[in-house]
């Protein structure tokens, strides 16, 4: 048992010549084998020296034997399964598969003035529960929906954030790091009888991995948990402003976390993406819902697949768009549908709004539309005798014929279409006579539907929850001992 997504049924988008394909690996393989990667973990540089990298351990450079890189390229299996705290909910990751995944903002949001704040503990509930209830929606991003809500120290936001997605969602999560909170994560997830997904080897581009990074990476290992590896080029700022070079970077990055994965522990389930963004040239900014991004993600997917290794897109979440409007529809859309087309394993689509500044349920529940219209279309269509229906284009003939009464179209129609929840689908006179609403109406209307009615799944056990608030109280009293929590901070005024 495991969610369904959705299956793509016709080749994937293909941008890329063969030739091109293995220019760009080749200059993977260069850029490792000439420039390398800076490395900065004494336990990580031991590894790949052992195993015939060179290594300069003055300035942590690591340069990867072509060999080597494809020999554990090749260990990452090509399919494998996550944990959900539901079975039902568990994900198959590799193949055909679409999955359409959440995306993390600081603050809530006003869905039509853009203003932001830091959410409440309540309104970060509502946003899981939402997420939980949405048909389309089937995992959750690290930190999502809000980094953390109001009454909870900086550094336990993150691992309180988590705490309440396992609470009120049954689906399976990503999770990222900070401040060495890891293993407690960790321990929590197995607690509550899941396994997450970390951004372990979390890349700084240009081409270096952190001590805090790989340390993380190691620690999921050990844990047995999926492993992610990340990266973020910014192309003509941390990367080539030519998206074929910025392509080669960016494999390069994700590739030295492999190694380092398929050294310490071969066939480690192995999951891969990164943020790709132009650099806005005028403000200096990331240049979100730029065109070249989803270039770069349809290439990279291409690419990806011809490795075997399963990868995931960022690009549709992250708009310029301040609130929910036109612009940020397009810039939403065209990513997703491209990502979804040309191969991608999972999708970064619900509730973004800016950049990662800010989510919105609002977007969410609207996403849901989206993702169900996407899915629709990879799903392509059915070509057989009955669809075909020349017997009943026969049957009924020219006008006055007509197909509205048949039992076909009563069969397929429904098949056939999506029909969007949240969208305004009225005519011009339905749409005056019920007060000219727009979709932001109809998307909060279903949120307080779902706020009134809907309940998650499998709800936590007092065990369970017990050993979660203990694993919490270590948290708290190893942040203490470090200095960043207050001597005089009772966990208790935020663990209820």
């Amino acid at each position: 048992m495991a969610r369904k997504g959705y299956v793509r049924k016709f080749p994937p988008l293909e941008i890329l010549s063969k030739e091109e394909v293995e220019q760009i690996k080749k200059n993977t393989l260069d850029i490792l084998k000439e420039t390398g990667m800076t490395i900065e973990h004494d336990g990580a540089l031991k590894l790949l020296k052992q195993n015939d990298c060179i290594v300069d351990f003055d300035t942590k450079r690591v340069r990867f034997p072509e060999g080597l890189v494809e020999e554990c390229i090749r260990r990452c299996p090509s399919s494998f399964r996550v944990k959900a705290r539901d079975p039902k909910n568990d994900l198959i990751f590799g193949g055909n598969t679409v999955y359409f995944k959440s995306s993390p903002g600081m603050d809530i949001v006003d869905p039509r003035t853009g203003e932001h704040r830091t959410a409440t503990k309540q309104e970060y509930i509502d946003a899981v529960r939402v997420l939980d209830a949405l048909e389309n929606h089937d995992w959750f991003s690290c930190y999502t929906p809000y980094f953390g809500y109001m009454g909870v120290p900086e550094v336990m936001k993150m691992t309180m954030g988590f705490v309440q997605n396992l609470k009120y969602s049954t689906k399976f999560t990503g999770l990222c790091f900070a401040n060495y909170n890891w293993e407690f994560n960790f321990r929590i997830a197995q607690a509550a009888g899941c396994e997450i997904m970390c951004p372990a080897f979390m890349v700084s581009s240009p081409l270096t991995l952190s001590e805090f990074a790989v340390e993380a990476g190691l620690k999921t290992i050990e844990y047995g948990f999926p492993v992610g590896v990340d990266t973020g080029s910014v192309m003509g700022a941390t990367a080539p402003a030519t998206i074929a070079g910025a392509i080669s970077e960016f494999n390069a990055e994700l590739i030295a976390g492999i190694v380092i994965t398929q050294l310490k522990k071969p066939y480690s389930r192995v999951f891969v993406w990164g943020f790709p963004n132009p650099q806005n040239m005028r403000t200096g900014a990331p240049y979100f819902g730029n065109i070249a991004s989803a270039l770069f993600n349809v290439a990279n997917n291409q690419i990806w697949r011809d490795y075997g290794v399963p990868c995931r897109n960022t690009a549709s979440v992250f708009t310029n768009s301040k609130i929910i409007d036109y612009q940020n529809g397009i810039e939403h859309a065209l990513p997703a549908i491209l990502s979804a087309i040309s191969g991608a394993s999972s999708v970064h689509l619900f509730g973004g709004v800016y950049g990662e500044i800010a989510h919105s349920p609002i977007q969410s529940i609207l996403d849901d539309d989206l993702a169900g219209m996407i899915g629709r279309f990879i799903e392509g269509i059915d070509v057989n005798e009955e669809t075909l229906a020349l017997d009943l284009i026969n049957e009924v003939g020219p006008v006055p014929g007509h197909f509205l009464d048949k039992k076909h179209t009563y069969k397929w129609w429904e098949k056939e279409q999506y029909v969007q929840k949240y969208a305004d689908i009225l005519t011009y006179p339905e749409w005056e006579k019920t007060g000219k609403r727009d979709c932001i109406y109809y998307a909060e209307q279903k949120m307080k539907k779902i706020l009134a009615e809907h309940e998650v799944s499998i709800k936590l056990t007092e065990e369970q929850e017990s050993k979660i608030k203990e694993i919490i109280r270590e948290l708290h009293n190893f942040y203490i001992k470090k200095g960043e929590l207050d001597k005089g901070l009772n966990e208790n005024e935020y663990l209820q």
